[in-house]
This record gives structure tokens, C-alpha cells and sequence, in this order.
């Protein structure tokens, strides 16, 4: 799954820690989500896209994994 939390907390002017703060998460919890190196639980993705002021489906980008498909 890819996200766009880098580029839209940049247009709110919000740092990885005051994102963090307002979902209850850790700033490393935020960066390793925009790293793609952690997919958060569907309660913090929203908590995401609420405190960014948009929809879920605008902050992150599934893209399904061909490995798995029989």
C-alpha cells in the first residue's frame, strides 16, 4: 500500500510529530508509514485522513500484491 501522508501534511504545514500527536501515534509511527515500511490498522488510517481533512482513499493507494494471486 502506498501513501500520500508526506505530501499532504506539507500542505497543511504539519510536521510527522504534530500528525503523530493528533492520532495518538509515535512520530517513528508515522515514518514508517510514509516509508511504506508499516501499514497502519484501518483505525489509525482513518484517524490519518481525519486529521489531514480528507478522505481515506485520498491518503492511501492499495496496490495489489500479484505474488499472492493463484
Amino acid at each position: 500500500m502506498e501513501n500520500k501522508i508526506k505530501y499532504l501534511r506539507a500542505l497543511k504545514d504539519m510536521t510527522q510529530e504534530d500528525l503523530a500527536n493528533l492520532t495518538g501515534c509515535t512520530r517513528q509511527t508515522i515514518n514508517a508509514i510514509e516509508k511504506n515500511k508499516y501499514s497502519p490498522s484501518l483505525d489509525l488510517g482513518f484517524k490519518i485522513a481525519d486529521k489531514l481533512e480528507t478522505d481515506i482513499t485520498e491518503v492511501f493507494i492499495y496496490k495489489q500484491d500479484n505474488k499472492n494471486i493463484n
